[in-house]
């Protein structure tokens, strides 16, 4: 208490002065609050299905070709988005066990293409290739694209047995 005697006053006012002191310069309680945020995610899911995902052109001769179309063998083939978000589809075709792909028939060359327009009474025909290619874009869940494909058979070639000829169609995010 020399401080008091120092400054002249009592040791009762040097009490009461650091106590004042201490509530005007500590720092102050507050009440706390809380609110949540509830957040959703949902993954996308990118899916096709082609329906009905199977072409049985017959025995055709070499130089011909046959398609899928009304006037062909009558199977138009049907891709939906199974998925939950719009999609692109592309499609592509490859090489068979015996013959090479290509834009135009040849010897021992075989030619596949599509069409998604006016197949059965004007079609433009589209060649496939071993790269993607546009199909459709923008399909929206449960969206379908309807599509026809031509096969032109080789000008000439030595197997007569049934060759299998793999169309791919892939489904990716617009």
């Amino acid at each position: 208490m020399r401080l008091g005697r120092l400054l002249g006053i009592s040791p009762t006012e040097v009490i009461v002065s650091l106590i004042a002191t201490t509530l005007v310069f500590s720092p102050l309680a507050y009440a706390a609050a809380s609110a949540d945020v509830t957040a959703t995610v949902t993954i996308a899911s990118i899916s096709l299905t082609v329906t009905d995902g199977s072409v049985t052109y017959g025995t055709i001769n070499t130089s011909s070709s046959t398609d899928t179309t009304t006037n062909g063998v009558n199977d138009s083939q049907t891709t939906t988005n199974n998925g939950n978000v719009t999609e692109d589809f592309d499609i592509k075709a490859q090489d068979s066990s015996n013959w090479t792909l290509s834009s135009t028939a040849g010897s021992e060359t075989f030619a596949h293409k599509f069409c998604i327009t006016d197949c059965d009474t004007s079609p433009t025909w589209t060649a496939l290739t071993a790269s993607y290619q546009a199909l459709a874009t923008s399909v929206t869940e449960s969206g379908t694209q309807v599509f026809d494909l031509q096969f032109l058979s080789p000008t000439a070639t030595v197997v007569t047995a049934e060759e299998s000829l793999t169309v791919t169609v892939l489904a990716s995010a617009s």
